[in-house]
C-alpha cells in the first residue's frame, strides 16, 4: 500500500491545474453599460498582468494583481475563475492552505466546476486530509462518471479504507477506458493481495515487469508480493535489480539487507546498510540493524 500511495502521490504532484487557462475567457466578457466600461478595463488590465506574471513564475506579484482585480467587484460571478486562478498561484508557492481557501470561495460560487474540484480534492489528499478529498471526488465521479483521476485516488482511498470491493469497482471503470493504466492495474495487484488472490496478483505483477523492466518501483513491488509468501531470494533478485536502477532510494537498500538477514547473509546484509547510509540514511537509524550483522 506504501509503494502505491508514492504512485499516487507522484501523479497528483504532477497534475497540471487548468484554472489560469480558463480565466481567459473571462476577460473576453462582454460590456454592457459605460458605467462598467472603467472598472472592467482595469479589471482585464489586472488580469492579463497577473497571468502574465504567471507565465514568468512571478507568483507574488500574480498573487498580488488576482486580489486587485478580486476587489474590483467582489460580488461578480467572475470571480470563481479568479479564485481558482489564485488557488493555483497560492499552490505553486507552497501555501497549500490558502489555496484550498481560494479553490473553496471559486467553488462557492461555481459549486460543480469539476476542475476546481479535482484541484482542491488534490490539495486534501496532500494535506492528508482523505476525508474531504473524498467528498470531493465523489462529487466529480457524480458529474463525470468516467473521469480517471478522480476513479483512481477514489479507489485508493477505499483501499485504505479496507472497502476492497468499492476500490475494485474504481480501478474497473478506469480499465474499461484504458486497459494500460497502470496505476489502476497495481491497484488491482493490492486488492488480489489483500483479498488472498495471491496467484493472480503475482501473474499481472509479472507482465507489468515485464513490460516495463527498467521500473524500480515495480520491481519493488514485486519483491514486496515474495516477502510475503517468504520466498527470499525471488524478492533479493528483484531488490538487487532494484539497488542497481535507482541509486536515490536507500529505502530499497534497507529492505534489501533486511532480506539478507532473514537467509543470514550478514556480510552482504552490512554492505547493503552501508550503501543506505551513503544514500543519505543515518547511521544512528540503522544501527540495530548494523549490529545484528555481526
Amino acid at each position: 500500500m506504501l509503494l502505491l500511495s508514492c504512485i499516487i502521490n507522484r501523479n497528483l504532484r504532477m497534475k497540471k491545474t487548468i484554472g489560469i487557462i480558463a480565466l481567459a475567457g473571462a476577460c473576453c466578457l462582454p460590456v454592457t453599460t459605460a458605467a462598467q466600461e472603467a472598472p472592467d478595463s482595469l479589471y482585464h488590465r489586472l488580469v492579463g498582468q497577473a497571468m502574465d506574471y504567471t507565465l514568468k513564475d512571478s507568483l507574488k506579484q500574480a498573487e498580488q494583481l488576482f486580489r486587485e482585480a478580486l476587489k474590483l467587484d467582489p460580488t461578480n460571478a467572475r470571480n470563481a475563475l479568479l479564485f481558482s486562478n489564485l488557488g493555483t498561484v497560492l499552490r505553486r508557492q507552497g501555501r497549500a492552505d490558502e489555496a484550498i481557501e481560494a479553490y473553496t470561495m471559486a467553488l462557492n460560487i461555481t459549486p460543480y466546476s469539476t476542475a476546481m474540484l479535482l484541484n482542491r480534492a488534490s490539495l486534501y489528499m496532500e494535506k492528508g486530509r482523505e476525508d474531504l478529498a473524498y467528498v470531493d471526488y465523489c462529487t466529480v465521479i457524480d458529474l463525470l462518471p468516467d473521469e480517471i483521476e478522480a476513479r483512481l485516488v477514489r479507489a485508493y482511498i477505499y483501499q485504505r479504507r479496507r472497502q476492497y470491493k468499492e476500490a475494485r469497482i474504481d480501478y474497473n471503470v478506469v480499465l474499461r477506458q484504458d486497459l494500460s493504466n497502470r496505476t489502476a492495474r497495481l491497484g488491482m495487484v493490492m486488492l488480489d493481495e489483500k483479498e488472498h488472490r495471491t496467484a493472480a496478483a503475482m501473474e499481472e505483477m509479472n507482465r507489468l515487469v515485464q513490460e516495463y523492466p527498467d521500473d524500480a518501483l515495480l520491481l519493488k513491488m514485486r519483491a514486496n508480493l515474495y516477502l510475503g509468501q517468504e520466498q527470499w531470494e525471488a524478492a533479493l533478485l528483484d531488490l538487487e535489480t532494484a539497488v542497481r536502477k535507482d541509486p536515490a532510494d536507500a529505502e530499497v537498500c534497507v529492505v534489501l539487507g533486511d532480506t539478507y538477514l532473514k537467509v543470514k547473509k550478514k556480510s552482504d546484509a552490512r554492505a547493503a546498510f552501508e550503501q543506505a547510509i551513503s544514500r543519505g540514511l543515518p547511521r544512528a537509524e540503522l544501527a540495530p540493524r548494523l549490529k545484528a550483522c555481526k
